[in-house]
């Protein structure tokens, strides 16, 4: 696009861009960063996320500067962790996975947390960490056997989607929804706004094409 910088989404998750959009930001590119996401022993939910959105920022900004079209970009890399108090959950892609973080949070409440890492053209990083509260409503087994043939928390961290049907589980949400979905959208646009991105470039588009 014409008339604003170029930017990189530093990752391939449909969420994350369905977020963006909804924002009125089109990437120019997504560059999703093959990072190991294993959390290290003993590292805390916070620390593990803020690492982990820095190493794909890093990772992003080493394939945008091998790119004459990309080069000097904003990129913006995420990383969301979902935690019953200091035990990181896992991206499930397992059904036994599943089961035990969604058993583990029935009833309970859990904290979610997305890093988000913003690298400007001039290749400074900036970095905020955001914190929402979630409570889920007690899971019968019926539940947690039916939200799994469903296959909607599959690659998801802590096993659910709350824009999907786990949404139905949610008690009680203190902080961003967005930061639950993968990408809290009021911190990312204010902090892109912050470094000088046009954040509001793509809204007469927007409202011009009726979306």
């Amino acid at each position: 696009m014409l008339g604003r910088p170029k930017f990189v989404l530093a990752s391939g998750s449909p969420r994350r861009l369905a977020l963006l959009n909804q924002a009125g930001i089109e990437p120019d590119a997504l560059r999703p960063a093959d990072v190991d996401e294993t959390p290290r022993r003993g590292e805390l939910p916070r620390a593990c996320a803020n690492r982990l959105a820095r190493a794909k920022a890093d990772a992003a900004l080493k394939s945008v500067q091998l790119d004459d079209e990309l080069r000097g970009a904003f990129i913006l890399a995420a990383d969301t962790v979902v935690a019953v108090g200091r035990r990181i959950l896992p991206k499930a892609n397992l059904v036994d996975e599943a089961a035990q973080c969604l058993r583990l949070l029935s009833g309970r409440n859990h904290r979610v947390y997305t890093a988000i890492c913003v690298v400007t053209p001039k290749e400074a990083f900036r970095q905020r960490l955001i914190e929402t509260r979630v409570r889920f409503k007690r899971l019968s087994e019926e539940d947690i056997q039916a939200y799994i043939g469903s296959g909607e928390w599959r690659g998801k961290a802590g096993g659910y989607a709350v824009q999907g049907i786990a949404g139905s589980f949610v008690v009680k949400m203190v902080g961003s929804y967005s930061n639950v979905v993968g990408l809290p959208l009021y911190e990312s646009t204010t902090l892109l706004g912050g470094e000088g991105f046009p954040i509001r470039f793509g809204w007469l588009n927007a409202a011009a094409t009726g979306v």
